[in-house]
């Protein structure tokens, strides 16, 4: 019971404090935004073909 009740007040203080975390702060207005996208396409098409590969490679 005791590890019960403390999972929860750890939980609810997580809650609390969640919107004071964050990664990084934002950025100005003039500072252009990059998108993420030039190899990570690529990288996902290589895990789906393998994956498909292996999965073809079991039967």
């Amino acid at each position: 019971m005791k590890k019960y009740i403390l999972s929860i007040i750890l939980g609810i203080a997580l809650l609390f404090t969640a919107n004071n975390l964050s990664a990084q702060p934002g950025f100005d207005d003039d500072v252009e935004d990059t998108p993420i996208d030039g190899g990570v396409s690529l990288v996902l098409a290589a895990g789906l073909a393998y994956g498909l590969a292996r999965k073809a490679g079991k039967k």
